[in-house]
């Protein structure tokens, strides 16, 4: 059966911008079967399954190539908690840990994540964490399409930004490298292909030399994609000179491990000769717009883009709406550059999607054309903040929102459809999701009553009879 959207705006996002108004696109499996005139359209396809358009626009759906949905747990905790930009730095990126979840907690909050990645119109992921075969399943039956880059780190004793000693412990690197090996094994190409499985290098103060070359070996073999953290904070760059007397890219290209199909997080802490370096080895960046802004640092995003590299957009922790960081990121550029005009809206959207697709290593995907994968989203434009909706681009990019997006489609199947979500119990999983935030925090506090609660958290399940404090510790309900 072909499913044919008429009487719409269909903004392709290719390489020449075109827009078609009073459109229709085919859709047929999972591929685009035509876009036109509705007219002509309609007519080469008289017994399809009509959606009729007026009033909505098609746009490409959103990938967001850097994200941790089980960050969704610390959201309004650390966003607030950046560490220094300047020495001393001693490793985190939060003075406050994330409790520990049980595996059936994680899924939980993984589903939250996805849920919101769904209604901001993102229809592709890729979720870098540890232990994802936890919840690999319920990343599945998302519908959305994914990259799951297990993580693997030697480094123990400190996180990420510490240029203290490197204490390596080769079991806990070998741990890492055996849960991408399972999960490669057990999940890639399924969904039809919709599931990819990746390589996650933490970042290069968190992995041994040794370490990042037996990732970048199993890369090649596994023949995927790879991603790390790379400049994502000052500490970051002061522990690698410390133990390497190099930036954290020059470091990287000495060992081998610059490549077209990896993914560099953040890179907002860099040398303009790293730059240089990323687009020579023609590097993926994942420009997290949202998460930098809220850290008060800022990419230089059209150097890299001018030096090579392929510039996709993510959004990081705790928040997984891609039209906010699509939105972000135009005007923090904009900022830096003291250009109102560059980027244009029409660059924002290629990050977010076409750019963002090509880095996750599908290369079919992330603009509407013949013969394209079916991944697309539409929206209503009878809102009162797009009338007029004159520029399609630029006022969606400009004042469009998550809200709007009504329709989301997956590989040729509807994900959500009339605001509705179709692949998951949304009011079980908020349900859920607002419980297991409850216990884990109150777990936290009451094991670690060291750590100063944030003000104005909010009351927590507690008791407190002798001056400690008691929490419930009943386990999530089933899992989906």
């Amino acid at each position: 059966m072909v499913l044919l959207i008429t009487n719409a705006t269909i903004v392709t996002g290719d390489a020449a911008g075109t827009i078609h108004h009073g459109g229709a696109i085919a859709v047929e499996g999972k591929r685009i079967a035509a876009i036109g005139p509705t007219a002509e359209i309609a007519a080469k396809y008289p017994k399809a399954e009509v959606i009729d358009g007026t009033g909505r626009a098609v746009f490409p759906g959103f990938a967001n190539i850097h994200t941790h949905f089980v960050m969704t747990l610390a959201r309004g905790v650390f966003e607030d908690l950046s560490p220094p930009h300047e020495p001393p730095f001693c490793g985190g990126l939060s003075p406050i840990p994330l409790p520990a979840l049980s595996p059936a907690e994680q899924a939980v909050m993984c589903q939250l994540g996805a849920l919101e990645a769904i209604r901001s119109g993102t229809t592709a992921v890729l979720e870098d964490a540890a232990q994802i075969e936890n919840y690999a399943q319920e990343m599945l039956d998302t519908g959305l399409r994914m990259v799951l880059a297990e993580r693997s780190w030697d480094r123990i004793g400190t996180s990420i930004g510490d240029p203290s000693e490197f204490v390596r412990d080769e079991k806990v690197g070998k741990a890492g490298v055996d849960r991408i090996k399972r999960l490669h094994a057990k999940w890639d190409g399924a969904g039809e292909g919709r599931i990819r499985v990746g390589v996650s290098a933490w970042a290069p103060d968190m992995c041994s030399t040794e370490l990042l070359q037996e990732l970048r070996a199993l890369q090649q073999s596994l023949d995927t994609v790879c991603t790390i953290h790379l400049n994502q904070i000052w500490g970051e760059v002061a522990a690698v000179q410390a133990h390497h007397n190099m930036l954290p890219s020059e470091y990287l290209e000495s060992i081998g491990f610059l490549h077209d199909r990896m993914v560099a997080a953040h890179c907002r802490c860099m040398a303009p000769i790293e730059e240089k370096i990323l687009g020579r080895h023609k590097v993926n960046v994942a420009f997290n717009s949202a998460i930098a802004a809220r850290r008060g640092l800022s990419p230089r995003v059209c150097e890299m883009e001018q030096a090579g590299c392929n510039v996709g957009m993510g959004t990081d922790n705790m928040a997984e709406d891609m039209v906010e960081v699509m939105r972000t990121g135009l005007f923090m550029e904009r900022i830096r550059r003291q250009d109102g005009r560059s980027p244009s809206p029409e660059e924002a959207l290629r990050w977010a999607t076409r750019n963002g697709y090509q880095a996750m290593g599908v290369r079919d995907g992330g603009w509407l054309a013949e013969g394209n994968l079916a991944d697309l989203i539409m929206f209503r434009t009878d809102r009162a903040h797009l009338v007029p909706f004159l520029r399609a681009v630029s006022v969606f990019v400009h004042q469009g929102q998550a809200r709007d997006v009504e329709d989301v489609m997956v590989d040729g199947k509807w994900v959500m459809r009339e605001g509705k979500i179709l692949t998951m119990d949304e009011a079980k999983i908020l349900r859920e999701a607002d419980e297991v935030s409850n216990r884990a925090w109150a777990r936290l506090f009451a094991e670690k009553p060291e750590i100063e609660v944030p003000e104005g958290f909010r009351p927590l399940p507690t008791a407190v009879a002798d001056g400690r404090t008691r929490v419930d510790l009943a386990p999530v309900g089933p899992r989906s």
